[in-house]
C-alpha cells in the first residue's frame, strides 16, 4: 500500500492560488527530511506569490537545500526586476554544476525564470526533460506562449497518463482548451467550475471562469466573477488586466484598473502594450501636427 501524501492538501492550496492556506497550515509533523524541503519549498512560494519576496530572501540562508536556495534566487529575481542580470548570472552558474544542476526544483524555478524573460528556448533546455507533475505543467505553459498548442497537448498526454485526476493535470488540460479555443472553451469553464465546487473559491479559479465567460461573450458574468476575485486580492494582476479587457467589452472606463496595474505591475504585458500604444499615438500626433 502507498504511503500517504502528508503533502497533498498543501500542494493543492498553492496549485489553486490558496496562498495563506498553504502557509496557515503547513505545520506538519514528523515529515521525512525530503519531504520537509518540499513543504518548505510550497511555503516560500505562496509567500513569494504574495508578494513577500523580502521574507523569503531573509529566512533562507546560505546552508539551506538547493531546493531552497532556487527558491530565494526565485524571489531576489522578482523583488528587483533591475538588477535581475546578476540573478539570471547565478541561475545558470548554479544550472551548470554536475552536483546540483539536475536538481527538479531548480529546473523548474529556471523554467519560470526564463519564461518571465520570454526566452522560451532556453526555458525549455531546462523543463523539457520533465520529471515532476510541476515541469510538465510549466511545459505545458511554455509551449501555449509559443504558440505551439500540438507540443502543449503531448506534454498533457504524458501528464494524464501519470495522473489523470491531479489537480495539474486538470489546470493543464483547462490552460490548452483555452489556448484552442472554439468548442474546448466550455471543457475549460467546467473544469474550473469543478474546482469551484471542490475547493474554496480563489482569485486563480474565478479568474479561469471569467476568462472562459469572456471568450464564450458573457462579460456581465465574467465581469461578477472578477469582482469578486478583487475582492480577495485587490493587486492581483491577472484580475485587474482582465478587468480592463471586460470593461472595454462592456463599454466601460478600464482606466483604474489599468493605473492600479500600472502602479503594482508596471512590467506586466498589457502595461507594456498599453504604454506602446500611447507612445504610437503620440508619434502619429506629432507626425500631423
Amino acid at each position: 500500500m502507498a504511503a500517504p501524501d502528508h503533502l497533498f492538501n498543501l500542494r493543492n492550496n498553492f496549485y489553486l492560488g490558496s496562498y495563506q492556506a498553504a502557509i496557515n497550515n503547513s505545520d506538519l509533523p514528523n515529515l521525512y527530511p525530503d519531504d520537509a524541503v518540499e513543504r518548505d519549498c510550497l511555503v516560500y512560494r505562496s509567500y513569494i506569490a504574495l508578494g513577500s519576496f523580502q521574507l523569503v530572501i531573509n529566512e533562507i540562508d546560505s546552508s539551506a537545500a538547493t531546493p531552497l536556495q532556487a527558491v530565494k534566487l526565485l524571489a531576489q529575481y522578482l523583488s528587483n526586476p533591475h538588477d535581475k542580470e546578476s540573478t539570471i548570472a547565478s541561475l545558470k552558474e548554479w544550472l551548470a554544476d554536475p552536483a546540483i544542476g539536475n536538481n527538479a526544483i531548480l529546473r523548474l524555478i529556471a523554467g519560470i525564470v526564463f519564461m518571465h524573460e520570454e526566452d522560451y528556448i532556453e526555458a525549455l533546455k531546462h523543463t523539457n526533460a520533465g520529471g515532476t507533475m510541476e515541469l510538465h505543467a510549466l511545459n505545458v505553459q511554455i509551449f501555449i506562449k509559443m504558440h505551439r498548442s500540438d507540443y502543449a497537448e503531448r506534454q498533457l498526454r504524458v501528464m494524464q497518463q501519470i495522473d489523470e485526476d491531479h489537480t495539474l493535470t486538470q489546470l493543464a488540460n483547462a490552460w490548452l482548451n483555452l489556448a484552442v479555443g472554439g468548442s474546448k472553451i466550455q471543457e475549460a469553464y467546467l473544469i474550473f467550475q469543478d474546482f469551484s465546487e471542490k475547493y474554496p473559491m480563489t482569485g486563480l479559479i474565478l479568474n479561469g471562469k471569467a476568462v472562459c465567460c469572456m471568450h464564450m461573450g458573457n462579460f456581465d458574468e465574467a465581469e461578477t466573477l472578477l469582482l469578486e476575485a478583487l475582492n480577495k486580492d485587490a493587486k492581483d494582476p491577472e484580475t485587474l488586466a482582465n478587468l480592463v479587457v471586460c470593461s472595454l467589452h462592456l463599454g466601460k472606463s478600464s482606466s483604474r484598473y489599468l493605473s492600479q496595474l500600472k502602479l503594482t505591475h508596471p512590467e506586466h504585458i498589457l502595461v507594456k502594450r498599453a504604454s506602446s500604444a500611447e507612445d504610437s499615438f503620440e508619434r502619429a500626433v506629432q507626425s500631423v501636427a
